[in-house]
């Protein structure tokens, strides 16, 4: 496993034999796939991709066209780093599959980091907080708030699952000042973030509401200076709330209950 210098900058971290680190980094939490490659702090390839329900087919093929394009192979990848959610349940859950996966197969570790802090990482160097905000269906959405003004986006108001309008007013109470919103979340409720924040809202531009294995890779190189690189066990999902299978598989043992 690789070890991490005593080092002052992200770009200088190295392995063990004084290698730059190589990160295999992906997202899957949304309907547009994203798997980047990075050697030391330099982005070497990405691509973007429509998963149109054909994740499980596209992911390793893509993955491994990807390695590739960077001149590296699979047993070249020091760390492998997934977001690990919010958003959709298959999409984060067979991105964390693939990429511990292929640790385990490789006795190299994992990372994880959140999807919405990729999704903000857009904006790095902004001087205004960014609401990265998910489509989550039933009417609600996966958000958080994020302090964008330096290269690592840091938490304002914690990643979260709530209806659009109640999260949109915490936000509303807690900054004065301008935000801007970004996702496919922000696209499809701009009506109402325009409504409660007037001209304190900006809606990103169409080219900013997908994510960017890219913003992972650097997320996970700040995490393994950070040591925060884990078993690939121990890479696991975070999705905010019960799944459909879970929440019908309680609402059956409550009907059994009450029947008894």
């Amino acid at each position: 496993m690789p070890q991490r210098q005593s080092v002052g900058q992200i770009g200088d971290i190295c392995t063990s034999n004084g290698a730059a680190l190589n990160i295999l980094a992906i997202d899957s939490s949304t309907s547009m796939a994203t798997v980047a490659l990075s050697v030391g702090h330099k982005i070497v390839a990405e691509s973007i991709f429509s998963t149109d329900r054909t994740l499980s087919a596209r992911l390793i093929p893509e993955i491994e066209r990807l390695v590739a394009l960077g001149g590296l192979s699979l047993s070249d990848i020091d760390l492998f780093a997934a977001s690990v959610g919010p958003g959709s349940f298959t999409g984060v859950r067979g991105g964390v599959a693939t990429m511990q996966g292929l640790a385990l197969a490789g006795g190299k570790p994992c990372i994880g980091y959140s999807s919405l802090a990729m999704l903000a990482m857009n904006f790095s160097l902004c001087t205004y907080p960014v609401c990265p905000m998910l489509d989550a269906r039933k009417s609600e959405i996966y958000s958080g708030l994020y302090d964008c003004s330096a290269s690592i986006p840091q938490s304002i108001l914690k990643d979260c699952v709530m209806p659009p309008a109640d999260f949109l007013e915490l936000v509303f109470t807690n900054i004065d000042q301008p935000v801007i919103f970004a996702g496919d979340g922000a696209q499809r409720y701009q009506e109402e973030i325009v409504s409660r924040f007037g001209s304190r809202a900006t809606i990103a531009p169409f080219q900013l509401h997908n994510s960017r294995a890219a913003n992972g890779a650097m997320l996970a190189l700040d995490g393994f200076r950070r040591a925060a690189a884990v078993a690939p066990s121990m890479l696991l999902p975070v999705y905010l709330r019960a799944s459909e299978a879970e929440i019908n598989r309680k609402s059956k043992l409550q009907a059994n209950r009450v029947t008894e």
